[in-house]
């Protein structure tokens, strides 16, 4: 007759290879998977439950829910420790891949100041490109690092709690995040427009992210009277493309129009003031 202890060590493998299996059957990572996985996973706390190390590359971590413990224990003695049991960790950057999703904590390894400030998010992929930044609170960790969460092939149709979940071993996130905090400061149009993925005139560049992700392509124009404008552009054809004109730092046009697979415009773009 085993312990109890004994059959809960034995439990925790099988249930990561179990949720693994489960994810395994679902469909690809589609372009909206991906901005929700960045919307719930950017600016996040966590409450670390092993040791994190310092590392000059990112941690490998398993989508069963397993790691090699004694290579991260070579490597806390080789770079030091980035957080240890109990410690509060915050990501700081987000990159989604095609087999994997790198997480940056505390700013990464190098990172020793400037991620008490700001935290930055991106992503890579169908809707890469830039970096946003919102105001985040100090965390406990001494230091920061980066960790690789890998999947051993293309990234199954996974929400953020399903990140969450198979991170539970060594991260316990918090149901308070800094970016449900932040949304909560907006006004309610603003609030009510994230929430629906949508723009609106007046967002300012990090609501729209917030909004709708990360744009396919930015444009920059200056116009005859010298004012610079930036459009972001989102969408692919055959389908709807929708166009987000910023004038310094906040949205002044919407316009959205339907292209052909040659790109050309198949409607005249309808114009949201």
């Amino acid at each position: 007759m085993i312990s109890k202890r004994t059959a809960a060590k034995l439990l925790l493998p099988a249930a990561g290879c179990f949720l693994a299996a489960a994810y395994a059957s679902d469909k690809k990572l589609t372009e909206d998977d991906r901005i929700e996985l960045l919307r719930g996973l950017m600016a996040e706390y966590a409450t670390v439950k092993a040791l994190l190390p310092r590392s000059p590359k990112p941690l490998p971590f398993q989508s069963t829910g397993l790691w090699d413990k004694q290579f991260w224990e070579q490597t806390a003695q080789k770079y030091g420790p980035a957080a240890r049991l109990g410690d509060l960790v915050q990501i700081t950057h987000v990159s989604i891949e095609d087999d994997k999703i790198v997480f940056e904590i505390n700013g990464g390894m190098k990172g020793k100041g400037h991620w008490r400030d700001h935290v930055q998010i991106g992503m890579s992929g169908p809707v890469s490109g830039g970096a946003s930044q919102v105001n985040t609170q100090q965390t406990s960790a001494p230091s920061g690092t980066t960790l690789a969460l890998l999947f051993g092939g293309a990234i199954p149709a996974l929400k953020a709690d399903d990140i969450k979940k198979i991170l539970a071993p060594v991260l316990d996130f918090q149901k308070e995040t800094a970016t449900a905090n932040y949304v909560e400061t907006l006004p309610e149009p603003v609030q009510k427009a994230i929430k629906a993925n949508k723009a609106m005139i007046g967002m300012d560049r990090d609501q729209v992210l917030l909004a709708m992700g990360k744009p396919r392509h930015k444009e920059r124009t200056v116009t005859k009277d010298g004012t610079e404008t930036e459009d972001w552009i989102y969408g692919e054809p055959p389908g709807k493309i929708t166009f987000i004109t910023f004038a310094g730092s906040k949205v002044i046009k919407i316009d959205e129009a339907y292209a052909d697979l040659g790109g050309s415009t198949a409607t005249p773009p309808v114009q949201f003031e």
